[in-house]
């Protein structure tokens, strides 16, 4: 069980500590290539008395490694803890507070080993009166040196199942291999929960980092939305391979979504010594940073957990991830470059 950093929250001036931290609740070992759920950590997140039968609100951040996925998540961290005492006014604080939370770093090795979830769980009620629990999950990066396809696999698809949320972090454009990669890890998700009546996952959001072409599609939202339904459109003429690629990711998740943000800057792109201190973040980032912030997190936008149509409880979810976890662990689940092989295979068949 790894525990990271204790987080402290700083209130106008005030420095009052959390006794929260982030937790490894799935840990990957590298020399057998093996995955093992810390039930007793995740049951000291998931059953505490306050919580354990509260709908439960969990978003995740997946995709490459060292693309600042734990980064994004300690702006998250700050906004719900703004909105734990009382109001999300300035909620990114003040511009020389260093940012603390998830463990990060800049430079080019991998910082999140498996999957940790942060201990405290966020009481949240939604504008129709009712409370759920709202967690935040970091992931492993994807396609670092010491990881296989199975491996990048199965930390999606444990991440894509068990949230309600998952933001898939990209950089710079929603390239044909991020698609192609995403197609893999959703069918490796949806072949482990054996599901076919219902689309296995519920939200998905392309985060877009570093977007460079703001004068065709602007930050944000809504300029995300026009990207990405040109980039999933299927068309007549289209070559086979990519209209089915673009037909699965419709058929697996309820709702996608697309954000642009901007770079945010080379004082945090250059600087080894940058600590997350807003002064040294542009404002363009810092603008939409909290514009992209507020579409998941408000509690008018959170989306809780759903599965076969019925919503989950934390109690619930504690048993969903040993059953998942029993899954991945067998012998009856194909490789994922099996997959691959196969719908090529069956590709070549028709084509040819």
């Amino acid at each position: 069980m790894v525990e990271v950093e204790t987080f402290c929250f700083q209130d106008r001036g005030d420095m009052s500590c959390q006794l929260a931290r982030s937790l490894q609740i799935i840990r990957f070992e590298k020399n057998d290539h093996s995955f093992q759920l810390d039930t007793k950590a995740l049951e000291s997140i998931l059953l505490g008395e306050a919580v354990q039968d509260l709908n439960v609100v969990l978003l995740a951040v997946a995709g490459a490694f060292r693309k600042g996925k734990s980064f994004l998540l300690d702006f998250m961290l700050r906004f719900m803890y703004k909105q734990k005492f009382g109001s999300t006014v300035n909620w990114l604080g003040r511009d020389d507070k260093p940012l603390t939370g998830f463990s990060w770093r800049g430079g080019s090795d991998p910082d999140t080993n498996g999957i940790l979830i942060w201990t405290e769980v966020f009481i949240v009620q939604k504008p129709n009166g009712k409370k759920v629990a709202v967690l935040l999950m970091d992931t492993q990066g994807a396609f670092d040196s010491q990881s296989t396809v199975k491996d990048c696999a199965t930390i999606f698809a444990l991440s894509a199942m068990t949230s309600s949320v998952q933001v898939y972090n990209l950089t710079n454009n929603i390239q044909e291999d991020d698609l192609q990669h995403l197609q893999l890890f959703t069918e490796y998700g949806r072949l482990a929960m054996d599901e076919t009546s219902l689309k296995p996952f519920q939200t998905l959001m392309f985060l877009v980092r570093d977007w460079s072409f703001p004068y065709e599609y602007p930050f944000g939202l809504e300029g995300g939305k026009d990207f990405l339904e040109r980039r999933l459109q299927v068309k007549p003429h289209q070559h086979e391979e990519l209209q089915l690629v673009r037909k699965h990711i419709h058929s697996c998740f309820n709702h996608l979504q697309c954000f642009l943000m901007p770079h945010p800057g080379l004082k945090v792109a250059t600087n080894p010594a940058f600590d997350g201190k807003l002064k040294d973040i542009d404002n363009d980032f810092k603008t939409n940073l909290q514009a992209l912030i507020h579409s998941l997190l408000s509690p008018e936008n959170l989306v809780e957990k759903e599965i076969g149509g019925s919503k989950v409880t934390c109690r619930n979810l504690l048993e969903y991830f040993k059953v998942y976890m029993k899954v991945f662990q067998g012998e009856d689940l194909p490789h994922p470059r099996s997959i691959l092989e196969v719908r090529t295979s069956a590709y070549c068949c028709v084509t040819w």
